[in-house]
């Protein structure tokens, strides 16, 4: 039987030849095929040996520099990550009417969803240096739902590791479906995330046999990775705010995830 951890903290394809090399961290734009949008790849100049490789999925606002820093960051451990625009052609939202808007359409049309996942997926496993059986996603608030929704289709991944996203099941999946393990980076005091949907979620996790490794912070609210999330959650008047320690915690937690 696969295992559950729980966690609790109490305390607190085409390429384009568009390449930037930052610190021996290279930047490649990407455009999909199929005219599906774009994406981005970074990759570390001194990997040598193929590792794991990570697809990284943003928030509501769209790829902005939150999103790809996220996966800048994974090549300055030394993996490849590909930030990919799950809203297609660069739409990014600077109100959350606009996000929210820019959500429900990329909601409403999941078979594109699943394209430009598998597009991105695709690409990332042709790297040189990435092991095409270690490929993970990662994804952001709305980012978090599309990657336990792809484990839950069945797509064939390593991992996923959803931080403060939606817990709820777009579809629904069968024993066997998942093929790799989970992981959770949930805000206690996320009122986006209510009691009844985690608890769902892992009910969900046992019945599907999934080895799950669930992290809570019980002071944490929506958005607690993004340094942004306060001054936009007292701008809008919405419940987001930064949480250092549970940043680095989840970050580091899954690192480990992506390592073993």
């Amino acid at each position: 039987m696969k295992r559950i951890t729980t966690t609790f903290f109490a305390v607190f394809f085409v390429l384009t030849n568009i390449t930037t090399a930052l610190a021996n961290i290279t930047e490649t734009q990407i455009t999909l095929p199929d005219g599906l949008g774009s994406a981005t790849l970074y990759s570390s100049e001194t990997t040598k040996d193929a590792t794991s490789g990570v697809i990284v999925v943003h928030e509501w606002w769209g790829l902005n520099q939150y999103a790809k820093d996220r996966a800048k960051m994974l090549a300055q451990e030394g993996y490849t990550a590909i930030a990919v625009d799950m809203y297609g052609h660069g739409k990014v939202a600077d109100h959350p009417n606009d996000a929210q808007g820019f959500m429900q359409a990329a909601l409403a049309n999941p078979e594109q969803v699943n394209a430009r996942f598998n597009a991105a997926k695709d690409i990332l496993k042709s790297q040189e240096n990435v092991d095409p059986s270690r490929v993970f996603a990662m994804g952001y608030c709305f980012g978090g739902a599309v990657v336990l929704n792809q484990a839950r289709l069945g797509n064939d991944l390593a991992g996923v590791a959803s931080f403060h996203g939606s817990l709820g099941a777009a579809v629904e999946a069968n024993p066997g479906d998942i093929k790799g393990k989970v992981m959770v980076a949930h805000g206690g005091a996320d009122p986006l995330v209510p009691d009844e949907q985690v608890t769902a979620f892992v009910q969900e996790m046992l019945a599907l046999d999934v080895d799950l490794k669930f992290l809570s912070f019980p002071q944490a609210v929506h958005s607690f990775t993004n340094p942004e999330a306060t001054e936009k959650g007292e701008k809008f008047g919405l419940p987001l705010a930064y949480d250092k320690q549970a940043d680095t915690e989840s970050w580091n937690a899954f690192l480990t995830f992506i390592s073993e």
